[in-house]
């Protein structure tokens, strides 16, 4: 079986400890994600898996003949090929097999009956001929069609120069060629960055019959909780596993997260408390002898630390102005780009503190239609009537990354990101702005840095920060969370949950829009639908046209039926006993889970050491009791995820 297997495996950057003794396997069938705060050290951890970065220290051992294909943030750019032809060049693999197989093919035609090597040859052609029949090289024109359609590119691209395509779109050629490759392990280092939600539902579909296996990290929650089974975290240079999807994971840290601060502030209690002792009788002569003592034992104190992003940030918006009930009234709303007409028609009327979604496939208009809204283009069909008091503000990742453009930004490449922060910022928020900054990811000096030198994720999440601190009551989101890490998107989500004001916004985080959204616009062929529910609702709603059930309903806008005060107290009270008896299953399995994982890896560090995988027989015990204890894992994970 193919697999990629590392032991005692350590990196350090000058004198911080990115990855401390690091024990982990991957094989096909593993499902998993790598998650952590950023700058953990996750993107490095991948590269030394891949083979890309070494190690300071530790030993990295591949079968044999395993084949892994890597996919970075960010960086790739392809010219000089046309679509097609590079992402054929995902097949180069095969060439050196085929050349093989003709080598073998030969030696067969020469070999002489009764020679001891034809038999070898005869198994080595068998197997070159099913890695070129799996690897889908002789069906590659349709694959690679289907894998471009996947990911968003339309037929009129297939003979299109790569060099023509942008940034996001670069990434999307890049991520067709991993995939199309079909290695044994691969790794995904933010591969929804640059995809629309119906690309990534591709993916999704694509990961679930991919027969090897994969290691992703990615940002969007209801990505990971369809595409893993097991969840590795990086926790100040440790690697820690748990099993089940990302939410399984979440649920489980959020408990030892609990465990640790409370930890972590009873050993500063105790810090406070001896170094107090020690002011009083350092310098009397009867007791310095204890307080060398007490010095002492705080120097070997191991210290427990709080990283940055544990710290609960609460981003609160200045008090929205007063507006009437409507905040925004849409009459025949139409646009063309030349002969193509993107919208035809739009009608809407959103009342005040509502919040819209607005749905479609790719190039819908859907940001056409925000920048509209806002003002931003004026060349359109229809009118567009802002309500009594509304004060709007508009954000644009698009126009944000780009040096000097956006509104927010135009002004400030010479300033420094606290600095241009501060400026017109309300006086109230002022000493909050660098808790507010860490959430947004600029973390220590990062807020000196100046703004003309800000990254595109950076200065997109610079200049949504800066909008939000606005005193406004319409908020006009043009994907919002696309460089925001998980804690990060789960703060923004926060404080639009708490905003008094109506927000009109598109993502491709299903998560996110789930979660904010009342109401869902749909944009399909330049006509618009309206929803009275939210994005999980619409999609209901939308599966059960095609499939014609009837949907059920999430979060609408529907009222629910009344329910009398004594059923009420006896629905409470069977809550109640449900819960007990929950909490209890759940602390048993967990008791369950954690002591099948310490075995586990503890057989993973046993079958990692060169005495152990050298030793035929002995490999195979350790293996055995290591696929027993990894199958108890997911019996018990399953049980898990029945009560999530």
């Amino acid at each position: 079986m193919a697999f990629v297997q590392f032991s005692g495996v350590s990196l350090a950057f000058g004198d911080r400890d990115i990855l401390k003794n690091i024990n982990l396997r991957f094989a096909a069938g593993t499902r998993a994600c790598l998650t952590g705060a950023n700058g953990s050290g996750k993107s490095t951890l991948i590269k030394i898996i891949a083979g890309i970065m070494p190690a300071d220290s530790g030993d990295r051992a591949v079968q044999k003949g395993t084949r892994i294909s890597y996919l970075p943030q960010s960086g790739i750019i392809h010219k000089g090929k046309t679509l097609r032809d590079e992402a054929e060049t995902a097949f180069g693999f095969v060439h050196s097999l085929i050349t093989r197989l003709e080598e073998v093919g030969g030696l067969l035609e020469k070999a002489k009956d009764g020679d001891s090597s034809t038999q070898s040859l005869i198994e080595e052609h068998h197997n070159l001929q099913e890695q070129i029949e799996n690897s889908g090289y002789y069906r590659r024109e349709a694959a690679v069609s289907a894998v471009l359609a996947g990911l968003g590119f339309s037929v009129a691209d297939i003979n299109r120069d790569t060099g023509e395509f942008s940034g996001g779109w670069q990434m999307r050629i890049a991520l067709a060629k991993v995939l199309l490759e079909k290695p044994d392990i691969l790794l995904l280092d933010e591969p929804t960055n640059y995809l629309d939600i119906e690309a990534r539902a591709w993916l999704e579909k694509w990961l679930e019959s991919f027969s090897g296996g994969y290691l992703l990290v990615s940002h969007d929650r209801y990505f990971l909780d369809v595409c893993v089974n097991e969840v590795y975290e990086l926790f100040q240079g440790n690697l820690k596993r748990y099993a089940g999807n990302y939410s399984a994971y979440e649920k489980v840290r959020k408990a030892e997260l609990a465990a640790l601060v409370k930890r972590y502030e009873e050993q500063q209690e105790e810090i406070v408390k001896t170094e107090a002792l020690i002011r009083r009788f350092r310098y009397k002569a009867t007791k310095a002898a204890f307080a060398q003592e007490l010095i002492k034992r705080l120097d070997k104190m191991e210290r427990i630390e709080i990283p940055e992003s544990l710290k609960k940030i609460n981003i609160t918006f200045p008090v929205p102005p007063h507006s009437g009930n409507i905040a925004l009234t849409l009459e025949g709303i139409g646009k063309s780009y030349g002969e193509h007409r993107v919208l035809s028609g739009v009608d809407l009327c959103l009342e005040a503190g509502e919040r819209l979604v607005v749905a479609g496939a790719n190039g819908a208009g859907k940001s056409t239609l925000l920048r509209i809204i806002a003002g931003v283009d004026k060349n359109f069909d229809g009118t567009v009537k802002y309500g009594s008091g509304i004060s709007a503000g508009y954000f644009s990742q698009t126009e944000a990354e780009e040096p000097g453009a956006g509104a927010n930004l135009a002004d400030a490449e010479n300033m420094q990101v606290l600095e241009f922060m501060e400026a017109g910022a309300p006086t109230a928020l002022i000493p909050k702005l660098r808790d507010m900054l860490g959430a947004f990811l600029f973390r220590g000096d990062d807020v000196y840095k100046s703004v003309s030198v800000l990254s595109g994720g950076e200065r997109s999440r610079l200049a949504l920060l800066k909008m939000l601190l606005k005193p406004l009551n319409l908020l006009i989101l043009d994907e919002p969370t696309n460089h925001l890490d998980l804690n990060s998107k789960d703060i923004l989500l926060d404080a639009l949950d708490k905003f008094n004001g109506t927000i009109i916004f598109v993502s491709h985080d299903r998560s996110f829009m789930e979660a904010l959204s009342t109401k869902t616009l749909e944009l399909t062929s330049g006509n618009a639908r309206l929803f009275y529910g939210n994005y999980a609702y619409y999609l209901d709603r939308v599966n059960g046209e095609e499939t014609g059930k009837t949907p059920s309903v999430t979060k609408t806008a529907f009222q629910e039926p009344r329910i009398s005060s004594a059923d009420k107290r006896m629905a409470d009270k069977q809550k109640q006993a449900a819960a007990r008896r929950q909490e209890k299953w759940e602390a048993e399995l967990l008791k369950t889970l954690e002591e099948l994982e310490k075995t586990k890896s503890a057989l993973e560090a046993e079958l990692s050491q060169p005495e152990v995988y050298s030793d035929g027989q002995r490999a195979k015990d350790v293996k055995s009791k290591l696929d027993d204890c990894t199958a108890a894992i997911e019996a018990k994970t399953a049980e898990w995820e029945s009560i999530l």
